[in-house]
């Protein structure tokens, strides 16, 4: 999917311009400059960032034996304090570990709602066409997309509208095949990323796009996550019932 894809009206910053200029980009194409620009944006957005791991072939630089989640996890447990929007400090990273991926920590600025890539295409698309300001989206391996919004924060009415089992943390991120909603204690990659097989991640919509109120997304999201299920699960009672009369 190309960076232009989405496109706002009006005037239009350079991170954009840089964004649509560039093809497709396959592993390890982002230089080095370009990454610190990039992750740069994301501090300056708000956005607090620290360093992850990193593949290595098709494994992960932690060299944890059957790492979980390789390249994707922090490199330090301090990670939530670690986090940073500080310049300096996220120029010393990126310099001094040029294959590092990056995290950023929810909840504090901002919250990530994180669905399956179909149903993020299809949301997107419906949003964008209804006029609905949609903030910084990122495609995240060939599954899934990030829909990055204003934190939910801790509001006092929080249980008459907050579905809780929504909540992903990311220990918890196998429980939520549908709607992932990141927000206090979790985290996602961002952009620029490498993963193993030759996959990455990538920004749709740049963070220079304003973090929009989460519910104003909701809706659509919940629905395409649900259509999304729904056609998933009539895939497996078709291909039962094709099967079952040939395993008898």
């Amino acid at each position: 999917m190309g960076a232009d894809f989405g496109r706002g009206r009006g005037s239009e910053s350079k991170f954009s311009h840089w964004l649509r200029r560039r093809s497709k980009p396959q592993q390890g194409e982002v230089d080095d400059t370009a990454r610190e620009a990039l992750l740069l944006a994301v501090a300056e957005a708000g956005m607090p960032i620290a360093p992850a791991a990193h593949p290595i072939g098709y494994r992960c630089s932690c060299e944890r034996m059957g790492c979980p989640t390789p390249a994707r996890h922090p490199i330090s447990f301090a990670w939530q304090t670690q986090s940073t929007t500080d310049r300096a400090q996220i120029e010393r990273w990126a310099r001094s570990q040029p294959q590092a991926n990056f995290i950023t920590a929810t909840g504090m600025i901002h919250d990530v709602l994180d669905v399956p890539l179909s149903a993020g295409t299809q949301a997107l698309e419906r949003l964008l066409a209804a006029g609905i300001e949609v903030g910084p989206v990122a495609r995240s391996g060939d599954d899934r997309m990030l829909f990055f919004t204003a934190t939910r924060g801790t509001p006092e009415d929080e249980d008459e509208w907050w579905p809780c089992e929504l909540d992903c943390h990311p220990e918890t991120m196998d429980a939520h095949p549908g709607l992932r909603w990141h927000c206090r204690g979790s985290y996602v990659l961002l952009p620029p990323a490498r993963l193993p097989g030759e996959l990455d991640v990538r920004w749709v919509r740049g963070p220079e796009n304003p973090l929009p109120d989460p519910l104003t997304l909701l809706e659509t999201l919940t629905d395409a996550c649900a259509r999304f299920v729904g056609s998933a699960e009539q895939s497996d009672v078709d291909h039962e019932s094709v099967a079952w009369p040939l395993s008898r």
